[in-house]
């Protein structure tokens, strides 16, 4: 089947991780990607272990399915350049500031002025419109403004933030959703738009979906924080050789786990009798479960609880993840050999189509590999192109391209 997004050309003007991951599950949806860098490259591609010169492991993992053009956008000629871009593109996406961005010349309202039919996507940090508008922001600052680094200070007893970029990859699912949708609409209405994705906002509307709780209602009827979630016990389990994750919920669920551990006392408590109870007394069901787990092992557990239909796991560690029957039952990592960095790993689209991976069959690009590829595709003459390397606003990266 065709890649749903095949046809799409998409200018990636975003850095660093939250951008680049929307634009490479856009890419492995079939749009081509073009990654505008600087001649410095994106921060990833200096982040990790590597094998060569800006291809670090960090933009090893982003950025899969793209080319790459280096545009000095300090630069009149490479600007005027960007200019013939995104008059064949459907989809511009930045991660710039909006006064950065304008400074340069493409704020939206100009962008979108002349190309109607574009649509324009913004990763920023903040809303347009409030006192934080502007300023600039990273994951960590997100996360601890949101209040997720509260909220890991229930659990752990100091505020933390979650050992992985939580803010920015759940904004990048945020952008290429918003991104679909607003091509989705051109189909309809021929015309293109502006589409905003304010990271502070994102967040917050991410957390408050089961926290808000009891504030949902005016005036509240309980407490922020969803009461299941931040209980003490809401941890793995400890068993007698490991660690287990359960997640008994339903009534159903607690029915068969008391009675088949000869505990059938509780199912009559009025502590623990329904859904509504056990929310209430949350904590102690907890405490009284993991005390009854420590009893086996974990693949005693697993057995019997397989059986209840009961959804059960073994706690994994990231090492354990690579090597999960599951996953490699479903083909989930994938290897190829890379151009310039030898044989690599990489993860598979998750969501298939019709069944099918629509994975992109580019690998990470070279910074500028495609640079003089992507100008001559613009229109842009040789002489042209050769007049912009010259002057440095654009480098090639292709061993073809480094001898012209």
């Amino acid at each position: 089947m065709t890649a749903p997004l095949a046809g799409i050309r998409i200018l990636d003007l975003t850095s660093v991780v939250a951008g680049p991951l929307a634009t490479q599950m856009l890419a492995d949806m079939g749009a081509d990607v073009i990654k505008v860098e600087a001649p410095e490259g994106d921060a990833p591609r200096h982040t990790g272990p590597a094998r060569s010169p800006n291809m670090a492991a960090l933009f090893m993992g982003l950025n899969r399915g793209k080319r790459s053009i280096v545009l000095d956008l300090k630069k009149d000629a490479a600007k005027d350049a960007l200019w013939r871009l995104i008059s064949s593109a459907d989809v511009l996406v930045h991660s710039m500031r909006p006064q950065a961005i304008g400074k340069l010349g493409f704020d939206h309202k100009i962008v979108c002025g002349k190309h109607p039919r574009l649509v324009y996507a913004a990763l920023h940090g903040y809303r347009d419109g409030g006192p934080y508008s502007g300023q600039p922001a990273y994951d960590d600052v997100i996360q601890g403004q949101s209040g997720i680094a509260a909220l890991m200070a229930q659990m752990a007893g100091e505020p933390r933030y979650a050992p992985m970029i939580l803010a920015d990859k759940t904004c990048a699912l945020a952008i290429a959703g918003a991104v679909c949708a607003a091509l989705f609409a051109r189909e309809r209405s021929g015309r293109g738009q502006f589409v905003e994705i304010p990271m502070f906002e994102q967040m917050v509307s991410f957390v408050l979906g089961e926290h808000l709780f009891g504030h949902n209602f005016v005036p509240p009827l309980g407490p922020l924080g969803y009461t299941r979630v931040t209980a003490p016990w809401r941890r793995p389990y400890k068993t007698k050789d490991g660690y287990l994750c359960m997640m008994a919920y339903t009534q159903t669920h607690w029915r068969k786990f008391w009675s088949a551990i000869g505990k059938p006392e509780m199912l009559s408590d009025p502590r623990f009798d329904s859904i509504a109870s056990r929310a209430q007394n949350i904590v102690a069901l907890y405490e009284i479960a993991g005390a009854c787990i420590a009893s086996k092992t974990t693949d005693q557990w697993l057995t019997l609880l397989r059986e209840l239909e009961i959804p059960a796991a073994r706690m994994a560690s990231l090492d354990d993840v690579l090597t999960d029957p599951q996953l490699a039952a479903s083909g989930f990592f994938k290897r190829a050999t890379h151009p310039s960095e030898g044989e690599i790993q990489f993860t598979e689209p998750p969501v298939r189509f019709d069944g099918a991976s629509t994975i992109s069959r580019r690998l990470q690009p070279r910074l500028g590999e495609h640079s003089f590829e992507i100008l001559r595709e613009a229109g842009l003459s040789e002489n042209e192109i050769r007049a912009l390397a010259a002057a440095g606003a654009t480098l090639g990266g292709g061993k073809a391209e480094a001898a012209e």
